[in-house]
Parts: C-alpha cells; structure tokens; sequence
C-alpha cells in the first residue's frame, strides 16, 4: 500500500485484496493515516519543534535525488520535535511526523533545515562515528482504518537494534542512563 525509503526501518501495511488496497490508499491520499517516525539528525536544533511547509520535487541537476529547491515541486509539510538532545555528539532524535507523502520527504525536509539524517548517503553525508550502515530513519507508528470493520487500529515497531545501540552509545556519552 506504502513504501519506505531504502534502510528504513518500522512498521508498514500490506493490503490482501484489491478492496482493502483501494481502502487503504485513499486513507494514505486523503493523509488520515497516523504516521509517526524517529530520527536522529545531525546537528541540534534550538527549538523544540517546528515545520518545515516547502514543495518537493526533482533536484535540478540530479534527476535520483529530490529537492526543495525546484521549479515544479508538490505541497509537502513535516511535523518535528526533539525527543533528545545529545550535544558532544551533536546528534538529535526527533519524533518526526509528515503531513504529506512525497517521496523521500522527511529526509529531504531535515536536510533542507540543516537537520540531515544520520549516515544518509543521499541527503546527509553518508559514513557514520555512531556504526550505523543505513540511514537513521525508523517508521515508529501506522494508525488507520480498518477498511472492513472500520476498526482503528495503530501498530508500534520497537526501535532495531542498531538504532537502539546508537542511541545507548550518545547516552553513555553525555552521562545519561
């Protein structure tokens, strides 16, 4: 019904029939879906939440990548707050919630912000002191409609391990348990 971006982890919903599809692709369209995810970013922001509200489309130059900075983007808004800070490292992790479902978007939203996912190879800069070999990007919350029932139902993916381990690691850094 969704996809995530390469390397992100988390919860996703897979429809079994073409009625449930249909469903569930309009609750995406029509952004009623819950989505919450978790993210560390490099850098720390001086507020404790904000927005990004920027159009997203193709990078001028880059056809693969997606940008801010375009002459034909599509409405795209992003949701953030800090959950953590960790300044020796200056790394943050946010609670990240888009609004819209443009391809790469939060990943594009926090970089065009100064706020670059960690060990993003595309928007960020890629390598990382903290071990981690993909993006440090985890989809934490799917809430929907049941498209039969009606049911709400909401889903929560524990953080992996890697991330887990990153975190604990910046943690032990700052004196925090």
């Amino acid at each position: 019904v969704h996809r995530l971006d390469r390397g992100t982890s988390g919860v996703m919903v897979a429809a079994k029939s073409d009625a449930a599809h249909a469903a569930l692709a309009a609750q995406f369209k029509d952004h009623s879906i819950e989505r919450v995810y978790l993210a560390l970013v490099r850098g720390t922001p001086g507020a404790d939440a904000g927005d990004v509200d920027r159009a997203i489309g193709r990078h001028p130059r880059d056809r693969k990548r997606m940008s801010v900075q375009t002459r034909s983007g599509r409405a795209a808004a992003t949701h953030w707050r800090v959950l953590e800070r960790f300044s020796r490292a200056a790394v943050a992790l946010l609670e990240v919630r888009p609004a819209s479902g443009r391809t790469h978007q939060i990943r594009v939203h926090l970089a065009s912000i100064g706020l670059p996912i960690v060990a993003d190879p595309v928007y960020g800069r890629g390598g990382d002191a903290l071990g981690l070999e993909r993006p440090a990007l985890h989809a934490a919350v799917l809430g929907f409609t049941h498209p039969t029932s009606g049911a709400r139902l909401r889903f929560e993916a524990p953080l992996p391990a890697d991330l887990q381990a990153a975190i604990d690691t910046m943690r032990r850094r700052e004196g925090v348990s």
